[in-house]
């Protein structure tokens, strides 16, 4: 089976196929630290102590995602924190997800139904 060609990188590095070039891990890094300090703390985003023991009883409840069936990690709100902030701790408005559930397809889902609701 035919290997494809190395890459050449930005910082002049050949870099096999579906590998990443270590100057590249390093600017993501970088990014993100940017990110983070930039961001509030959870606690001045509103997710507080009150958030927290919601948050853990709502996967004591319910442990698997409602999309896939995969442990869950995260809770999600179903009508999102900016569209209905009163409704934040609200048990109803919970749904369980896993990682890749929640980071991929309801992160779209709900950037492309802002993007349609602030024009």
């Amino acid at each position: 089976m035919p290997v494809r060609a190395p890459r050449l990188c930005a910082c002049g590095h050949r870099v096999p196929s579906g590998a990443r070039c270590p100057c590249e891990a390093r600017r993501d890094a970088e990014r993100k630290a940017r990110f983070d300090k930039a961001r509030p703390s959870a606690s001045a985003r509103g997710l507080g102590a009150d958030w927290r023991r919601l948050r853990t009883d709502h996967l004591a409840r319910n442990p698997w995602c409602c999309r896939c069936g995969r442990p869950a990690q995260e809770v999600d709100h179903i009508i999102p924190r900016r569209e209905a902030p009163e409704r934040r701790l609200d048990p109803t408005n919970l749904q369980s997800l896993c990682t890749p559930c929640h980071s991929g397809a309801k992160q779209r889902e709900e950037r492309l139904q802002h993007k349609g609701t602030v024009k």
